[in-house]
């Protein structure tokens, strides 16, 4: 990520960029529609360290202090997983990681590890790798002309996005996107080295307070 010797950020261009904002269900309407039009392997830059899925059984479960059914819920995934990516563009993920883990990334270590398995590579790359470069946004691109910039509310749940068409700032996000993956480590190494070891994530009150309402349990999963 360089320009004739001088380090470029071409994440700062996000921010300012045009785009047609999208509330959550306009959204995943939106982002599905381009999914099944796109032929081209689909490219995701994951930042943030805690988001919040109530909609995924498995959080839920970890949520609730239930880590055991957490990861046994997590397995069970893998068919449902294998069946989708089967029928669908790549999908590759830079997944940007921070020490000490946290209890979100604990439970998405492992469910990646799965995706990856079932098709869907991961690659984590170290947040020193990026510090240059924050904040960074939450980016989902199609193609060198299209991408989402994904937004979340306080809590870290998903609250819509804006959807990006500028080739001047998409092309070079995708770029960046892909250097970090290059540069990145698998996630299956990383999380039997790093993930597995660990002992089950710790929940407080305070971060079960802040759970969105819910009103039933899925095993949904984002893409």
């Amino acid at each position: 990520m360089t320009e004739q010797g001088i380090p470029v950020n071409p994440f700062a261009a996000v921010a300012h960029a045009g785009g047609h904002v999208l509330d959550a269900a306009e959204y995943r309407s939106w982002f599905d529609r381009d999914h099944a039009a796109h032929a081209e392997p689909m490219w995701k830059l994951e930042r943030a360290q805690t988001f919040y899925e109530p909609d995924v059984a498995s959080w839920r479960a970890m949520m609730d202090g239930d880590w055991a059914g957490s990861l046994a819920m997590t397995e069970r995934m893998a068919g449902t997983l294998e069946d989708y990516f089967r029928s669908r563009v790549p999908v590759r993920r830079a997944r940007v990681v921070e020490f000490p883990i946290t209890a979100y990334l604990q439970w998405e270590m492992h469910v990646l590890a799965v995706r990856a398995r079932a098709g869907s590579p991961c690659r984590v790359v170290p947040a020193a790798r990026v510090a240059a470069l924050d904040p960074l946004p939450e980016l989902v691109i199609f193609s060198p002309s299209l991408m989402y910039e994904v937004l979340y509310d306080r809590y870290g749940g998903c609250r819509g996005g804006r959807r990006i068409g500028d080739p001047g700032v998409v092309g070079p996000c995708l770029r960046a996107v892909r250097e970090l993956y290059a540069a990145g480590e698998d996630v299956l190494s990383f999380c039997e080295r790093e993930i597995v070891p660990l002992p089950p994530p710790m929940i407080t009150d305070e971060m079960r307070a802040a759970v969105p309402a819910y009103g039933h349990r899925t095993e949904e999963f984002r893409v």
